[in-house]
């Protein structure tokens, strides 16, 4: 699960860092269905990083990623 949560970050950061940002995956609670992020850059204390977060990223990965049911930001 790693490496496809890993692949679909790997999709999104150039967008990310294109606005001055980027992510790092933090860990997987595979059990869950949990990944946590840390936002860098730009998106810490930007207003629309939530957005970000669930609109974009959460989304993604919950379409690619089998079992992933939320994401959080550390």
């Amino acid at each position: 699960m790693e490496k496809k949560v890993q692949k679909v970050i790997d999709e999104i950061r150039p967008m990310i860092q294109a606005d001055g940002g980027d992510v790092t995956l933090v860990d997987i609670d595979e059990k869950n269905g949990v990944v946590t992020l840390e936002l860098h850059g730009a998106c810490i204390g930007c207003p629309l990083s939530h957005v970000t977060l669930k609109a974009g990223i959460e989304k993604m990965l919950r379409e690619k990623v089998k079992g992933i049911k939320t994401v959080q930001a550390v």
